[in-house]
């Protein structure tokens, strides 16, 4: 069950994930949206999806911090275990206690508004079921998991961290996952799956960049003067209005 659980199913859930982002870009660009219901309802969502989305940024950030990062390295440039752990005992906390707010204020604002629920299917009611589960473990495992059934210490950076980064090296260290502690095990499971189902649900937007934005012409405003001469069509791209050069070409 160990080499399934972390030495197959992360490769599994990778492949899904960036096949279905693929095969959702070329089949479904269309349904590639949040499908946002701000129009239904705007009071909550201003302050709630902020809230979620600043604090879904900082937890990333802490779990590439943890997991990328080795213990010895933080070791060495004089940062003891003690003071690293209570940077995530007490950042690590805050973050996940605000997207926890964030995350029920938003499950509230779609379930007590009628059309906002009404636009709510059974993929976002799945979706939001996991996420919720991946959120409330990862809270389980910051304030529980240090600790063994049997009374040890555990360091998940000994175990999880070890882990992760042997996937990337495509080298899996399944032990050091085994050994880690339930908590733990739940949070991570759980995060793979919801990354698997990301491609197939509102969450791929996280994947689009408006790059285009950067590249695509101005939009041009012009008047309705009854008195502005009509603008002419002779040649493609844009014309410019009000200019000396243009009134001259006009006479």
């Amino acid at each position: 069950m160990n080499v399934v659980l972390w030495g197959i199913f992360p490769y599994v859930a990778l492949i899904l994930l960036v096949g279905g982002l693929i095969w959702r870009y070329k089949y479904d660009q269309f349904g590639w949206t949040t499908r946002s219901s701000q129009l239904y309802e705007s009071r909550i969502l201003k302050i709630a999806s902020p809230l979620f989305h600043f604090a879904l940024l900082a937890v990333l950030v802490g779990h590439l911090v943890g997991l990328l990062i080795p213990k010895m390295f933080t070791d060495r440039i004089g940062l003891s275990q003690e003071m690293y752990h209570l940077g995530a005992y007490f950042g690590g906390g805050l973050a996940g206690l605000a997207l926890a707010v964030g995350l029920i204020m938003l499950i509230w604002r779609r379930r007590s508004t009628g059309r906002v629920f009404a636009a709510t299917t059974r993929n976002d009611k799945a979706m939001y079921l996991i996420l919720a589960g991946v959120i409330l473990f990862g809270m389980v495992a910051t304030f529980t998991g240090d600790t063994t059934p049997a009374g040890e210490h555990h360091n998940y950076r000994e175990t999880v961290s070890v882990w992760f980064r042997s996937l990337i090296v495509l080298q899996p260290n399944i032990e050091a996952m085994a050994a880690a502690t339930w908590q733990f095990k739940v949070h991570v499971f759980i995060g793979m799956l919801l990354f698997a189902i990301t491609p197939f649900t509102r969450l791929v937007h996280a994947f689009t960049a408006p790059l285009h934005y950067l590249f695509r012409p101005y939009v041009v405003y012009r008047s309705r003067d009854r008195h502005q001469r009509p603008v002419s069509a002779g040649k493609r791209g844009w014309d410019p209005i009000g200019t000396p050069d243009r009134e001259r070409g006009r006479r």
